[in-house]
């Protein structure tokens, strides 16, 4: 049920049932207090020089170490699985024809994408995104960014989402390459920089899955000496890709979380990861997912097609508790926020209890949070 769109019978229900919501399903239940300096702002110096927090759910342990350790607590054999999407320098400055200064920030994954052919070699496709000017962009107007590169505004949605036009000659990928910035979070307070669009991307991202407006950050700690230590402990490799959404930092505004309707994203699973899950699955070896992006694509794979099988297409599955995980035994992640889907989503594997106490004793044990933060190995 979508709490947007609820209607006024639903919103006497759910106020008379407030006192009754189970504690796994209450919003206020995933919320903690975070000192602003915990929220990292910057990449840390290297990569795999970012802590890690093992939990251990059966023995209900915390441990601090190193992520340039990992190899040494991931157990030996597991078939890590990987999101290999690629960020898009998403975000675009432009002007109204008035002077007025917009933001355009792309939602729709490129490869979805479908240019038509206008005139005098101009190409224009619709698409989705997110406006944002001091004063909102009208119906019919138009943006410009480059001589090169602009769009209409065909709809006005909830939350800054638009669906536009955009028009653009030579390849749209390239134009917001050259023009775009990389789209950090809200919550890092600065400019962009140079860095950003090196450090927030995982090593192993590949070009032809370029369209992300996120990235998947477990997948940044990463380092080829760590994938060598990895693979010297017998730990095997596999690809899905899943481009990420800006839906990723939307909180959730039901108070049950049970109302909440979940972003959809775009998810591929190729033949050869499928049969590698299948051939792990069988020799009864782990399926260590890196993220939660990774998560819902392979579980998602699992409702959608009835078991371990290729898949293409949209997902708006939202794993909370009671959720059963169908594919994956274990996790590398980063922190999340309070109250988002990603922090209900771990909390689903690992119990609500058991994260909200990792994240008390991050918090103690001066752990960064967020995108460019520490990571956290949920076994």
């Amino acid at each position: 049920m979508s709490c947007s769109k609820a209607t006024f019978a639903t919103g006497i229900y759910s106020t008379l049932n407030k006192m009754t919501i189970p504690p796994d399903f209450d919003l206020k239940n995933y919320t903690f207090e975070l000192p602003a300096d915990k929220i990292a702002q910057v990449p840390a110096q290297s990569r795999e020089a970012s802590n890690l927090l093992i939990l251990n759910r059966q023995e209900k342990t915390l441990h601090k170490s190193a992520f340039s350790s990992i190899h040494k607590f991931i157990p030996h054999g597991s078939l890590l699985v990987v999101n290999n999407t690629q960020v898009l320098p998403a975000r675009l400055i432009g002007r109204k024809k008035t002077g007025g200064k917009v933001e355009f920030l792309l939602l729709t994954p490129l490869p979805l994408i479908k240019a038509e052919k206008e005139d005098n070699d101009w190409l224009s496709a619709s698409a989705e995104g997110l406006l944002k000017a001091s004063k909102g962009p009208r119906v019919g107007e138009e943006i410009h960014f480059q001589k090169d590169l602009k769009l209409t505004v065909l709809e006005r949605k909830d939350f800054g989402k638009c669906r536009v036009k955009l028009f653009w000659q030579g390849d749209l990928a390239q134009k917001f390459i050259s023009y775009g910035k990389m789209p950090l979070p809200p919550y890092i307070r600065r400019d962009v920089s140079e860095l950003d669009r090196y450090r927030y991307q995982t090593i192993y991202s590949r070009k032809e899955k370029l369209g992300s407006v996120a990235a998947p950050t477990a997948g940044l700690h990463f380092t080829e000496e760590v994938k060598n230590k990895l693979t010297a402990c017998g730990v095997r490799w596999a690809e899905i890709t899943l481009y990420v959404g800006y839906g990723t930092f939307s909180p959730i505004r039901c108070q049950d979380i049970r109302e909440h309707k979940m972003h959809a994203e775009y998810i591929e699973i190729p033949e050869d990861t499928a049969q590698n899950i299948e051939r792990a699955k069988k020799e009864k070896r782990p399926i260590v997912a890196v993220g939660t992006t990774t998560v819902r694509a392979l579980e998602s794979m699992a409702c959608l097609t009835g078991g371990i099988n290729p898949y293409r297409g949209w997902t708006d599955l939202f794993i909370k508790p009671g959720f059963k995980f169908q594919v994956i035994d274990h996790l590398i992640t980063n922190f999340h926020l309070p109250g988002s889907s990603l922090i209900i989503l771990v909390s689903a594997l690992a119990g609500r209890e058991n994260i909200l106490r990792a994240y008390e004793f991050a918090i103690k044990n001066d752990f960064r949070f967020f995108s460019y933060g520490d990571a956290m190995l949920i076994l």
